[in-house]
């Protein structure tokens, strides 16, 4: 422990900056068949514990590889190099308070919990036009969008597009804030990978949308898997 502090007492952040470089081009990332988990184990191998806290990269490399979105992983990359919140640039003061509570949490936890793995998303996203791959949303901005929601055999139940432009121009986008809960979890997970101006067309399986029960009110029967065409037009 003592040779432990002494390493983060001598290291200085403008050192530790310098040392970490860029090992790919955002073309690299960007390609289908380079694999998130590369991603992850360099963020996880070079930044410090209060960034990997703050975009969700902590823990087991498959788990988060099976949570974290392609897109979300080049941002927190990009991001990375913009912070320089690189290993050693905490203050001590920080470090060892995280220990305390890692030391707190073992002794409050009797009973270990388990990971519950819930397999692969629940929805599927097919990018009709692309966004400007900078202003995707976080949790808890706000995301303003157009959207038509249909069943499987075309029956539209619920949308908010005008249907003239000029009307287009008077009339609000819907908004709200998400990965909250505010909408279906299927709206919350798939607007996180959005980006301004992007439209897709989003599949949403019953479990991440109305359920067993549907939504009587709304024409969308039990089971019910729906499909949306989404615009994302604002994100604050």
């Amino acid at each position: 422990m003592d040779a432990q502090r002494s390493q983060i007492q001598t290291s200085s952040p403008t050192k530790m900056a310098d040392e970490v470089t860029r090992e790919w081009s955002d073309e690299q990332l960007k390609s289908d068949d380079f694999p998130k988990k590369d991603i992850i184990t360099f963020i996880q191998d070079n930044a410090a514990h209060s960034f990997l806290n703050e975009h969700k990269l902590l823990g087991n490399i498959k788990n988060v590889a099976k949570t974290a979105k392609k897109e979300q992983l080049i941002i927190a990359y990009n991001q990375l190099f913009e912070s320089k919140k690189f290993k050693g640039t905490e203050p001590i003061e920080d470090v060892t308070e995280q220990v305390k509570a890692v030391k707190i949490e073992v002794k409050t936890k009797e009973v270990p919990t388990e990971v519950v793995d819930e397999g692969p998303p629940k929805y599927t996203k097919s990018v009709l036009k692309k966004g400007d791959k900078t202003n995707f949303p976080k949790k808890g901005e706000n995301v303003s969008c157009w959207y038509t929601g249909t069943l499987e055999d075309g029956t539209v139940f619920d949308t908010n597009v005008p249907k003239t432009e000029r009307k287009k121009k008077q009339t609000k986008p819907l908004t709200f804030k998400v990965g909250l809960g505010r909408v279906i979890r299927g709206w919350d997970e798939a607007l996180l990978t959005m980006s301004k101006g992007e439209i897709a067309r989003l599949e949403i399986e019953p479990e991440w949308a109305y359920g067993r029960k549907g939504l009587p009110d709304s024409k969308i029967p039990p089971n019910a898997k729906l499909i949306f065409e989404v615009e994302v037009v604002a994100v604050d």
